[in-house]
């Protein structure tokens, strides 16, 4: 255990808080819950890298901190009506095939690879974005009603560019894989 896994924990476990705000329209409590998460998310990793702290279980631990973030998220304010259902169901459905990918790779390969693109990485900096500015928007801390449909379908096109681009990417690669395999 080392300091970025803690941070990556950390997110896991403020996860609840923040859905239990949400849930009591404490709109403002769960915006600074949230930032705190977002700010670890970019901590743990610098950390990691900067310090060569890099483990198997951060790589497992990071992007999962990430999901449960998101998910759980998006599908409280769906919920409560600030967010639309089709956002909601693409960026669900997106991380269920790449969960669903992983899962299937582990059972061919008997082993978790964890390797996020520029693409996934982008998405998840404009889904926690757009979350966060929802949140914003929600508290009254800052006014984007009028950016919201936009923002809205910035993060549709790069949920579905970024699951697009993993089918592509880990197609290919189990493809070379099974091909090695089997000479």
């Amino acid at each position: 255990m080392n300091l970025p896994n803690i941070i990556s924990i950390t997110r896991i476990i403020l996860v609840p808080f923040i859905l239990f705000s949400l849930l009591r329209g404490e709109y403002a409590t769960a915006l600074f819950l949230f930032f705190l998460a977002g700010l670890s998310d970019a901590l743990d990793g610098f950390i990691a890298r900067r310090l060569n702290l890099c483990t198997r279980l951060g790589a497992i631990l990071d992007p999962v901190a990430d999901k449960f973030l998101v998910i759980s998220t998006v599908i409280v304010l769906f919920h409560q009506g600030l967010l639309p259902g089709w956002l909601t169901l693409a960026i669900i459905c997106r991380d269920l095939f790449i969960m669903s990918g992983a899962a299937a790779w582990y059972c061919r390969f008997k082993r978790v690879e964890i390797a996020p693109s520029f693409v996934g990485k982008l998405n998840t900096v404009l889904q926690v974005t757009m979350l966060f500015l929802l949140l914003a928007e929600a508290s009254g801390v800052r006014q984007i009603a009028s950016w919201l449909p936009f923002l809205f379908l910035l993060v549709f096109l790069a949920t579905l560019v970024s699951g697009i681009n993993y089918l592509v990417v880990w197609g290919l690669k189990a493809r070379r894989r099974n091909k090695t395999a089997d000479m």
